[in-house]
This record gives C-alpha cells, structure tokens and sequence, in this order.
C-alpha cells in the first residue's frame, strides 16, 4: 500500500511519496499519485509542484514483490502501459513538476524522476537504472528518457551495468539540474517553486505546453516498444531467477540462452 501527502501553499503543491521504508512505487502509489495530479488539475491557482519522498529515499524504485503475483507476458505489458501513460501525464502537465530527490533514485523511481521537469537532488542521491540485474528492463519509458538526458553513451553504460551513478555524475550528465546539502535539499526546491509561482499563471502553461514538441515523434514508438519487450521480459526463465534472487538477497544465476 501506499499514499502521497498533498499540501497546498502559496501557490505551490507539495506532494510526497508515504510507502516505507522505501518508496516503492506500487500500483497503490502510482494511483495516488494519479489521484493527487486530478486535484492539482481542479486547482487553477497551483502554478508548481514539488515532488519528493518521505523517509531514507526518494524511491528506490517499483514494487518487485508485486511483480511476482502478475499472471502472464499482457499483464506485465499493461503494468508497462499505465505506468508509461502516467509519467506521460507527468511530463506533459500544466503546470511544472520539480523533483526533490535525496537518498536513491533506482529503477521507476528514476523514470519519475527524469518524467518531471526540474531535478534537485542532495549530494548524497544515487541514481539508476537496475533492472537488467533482475533478468528484466525497465518498463517505465526509462529506455527512452535517459539517453535524452544523459547522451546514448552514458545511457547504455547505466542500463547495461546496472550501477548506479553519484549525484556528482548526474549533475555532470545532465540528468540533474543543481545538487545541495540533503538538510538543504528542500528548501532549495521550495525557493524554485516560489520563483516560478510569481510568474503569470497564463504564461507558465503555454511554456510548458510548447517546450513538449521538442520531443521526438519517435518516443512514443520506442515506449510501446520498451512495454512489449518489458512483458516479454518476464516470461523467461533469467526474469524468474533474477526477482527469486532479489527476494532472496543474492547474486542471480542467469542461463544466458
């Protein structure tokens, strides 16, 4: 289960992750998170958002153990779909989503990470993309967002190691705006939210209307690509082996065929 806090202030929207210990994101949580986007929407006067986790992590990534009771390759490429179709709504909202990002950013938590508009993250955040150490791929659209942040090199590297980058790198790559304290992390994150809220209502939204046509017409293709693949993924004996061995905290044995 999971929830997502929702508080409204000087025109800004705070809205935090609540599923200890690590924020995993659910199918509860990312309906919340839906849910919280709906209220935003019927709020004319919320001009930015702030997306950030409670506790050790912003997220450390999607709900494996609930991977486990999907039934077959269309339930795991649905799972993709929704979770695509929501980050999409992220990325392409009314109004600005800044990331607030402290502890770690693995797997989904990275994919909604990199669907908002603005990362902070404190100095101390790890960032990545580990799925292929589990026998599977991300299904988030992580294939598509990262190599746009990070450049294809970068990318391939974090996909295919599955190690995950300091935020010294990610500020370096491109995929975070600034790094600061983590007991600074979130004022910093209000200070930018506050900057944007005193700007007219009217032009924020055509900025952030017209900034998404410089996205490829192709990524929509590479998404429903990626959620195939990610369904296909998990029927193979190396996806069984790699989420038993997450389960039991050990080195997967994968069969490489």
């Amino acid at each position: 289960m999971g929830n997502i806090s929702y508080h409204v202030e000087n025109h800004v929207a705070t809205l935090t992750l609540q599923s200890p210990p690590a924020n995993a994101l659910s199918t509860s949580l990312l309906e919340a998170l839906s849910e919280r986007l709906d209220e935003v929407e019927k709020d004319s006067s919320i001009k930015a958002i702030i997306l950030k986790g409670e506790g050790k992590f912003f997220s450390a990534g999607a709900d494996i153990k609930e991977f486990t009771s999907l039934q077959n390759e269309s339930d795991y490429t649905s799972l993709s779909q929704k979770g695509q179709a929501l980050f999409n709504r992220v990325e392409n909202f009314h109004v600005p989503v800044i990331a607030a990002i402290h502890g770690a950013s693995l797997g989904g938590g990275l994919e909604l990470a990199m669907a908002c508009h603005i990362r902070y993250a404190a100095d101390n955040a790890k960032f990545g993309l580990p799925e292929l150490n589990l026998g599977i791929i991300p299904g988030f659209a992580g294939t598509q967002r990262l190599p746009a942040y990070v450049g294809a090199a970068k990318a391939y590297e974090m996909m295919l190691s599955g190690i995950p980058i300091t935020c010294e790198e990610a500020v370096r790559a491109g995929l975070v705006n600034k790094s600061f304290p983590e007991e600074e992390l979130f004022a910093a994150a209000e200070k930018l939210a506050d900057a944007i809220a005193e700007k007219s209502g009217p032009t924020i939204r055509q900025v952030m209307e017209l900034a998404t046509y410089t996205r490829s017409s192709r990524f929509e293709e590479g998404a429903l690509s990626e959620a195939k693949a990610f369904g296909e993924a998990f029927g193979t004996e190396d996806a069984k082996e790699g989420i038993q061995a997450f389960m039991e905290k050990r080195k997967p044995n994968f069969n490489d065929k």
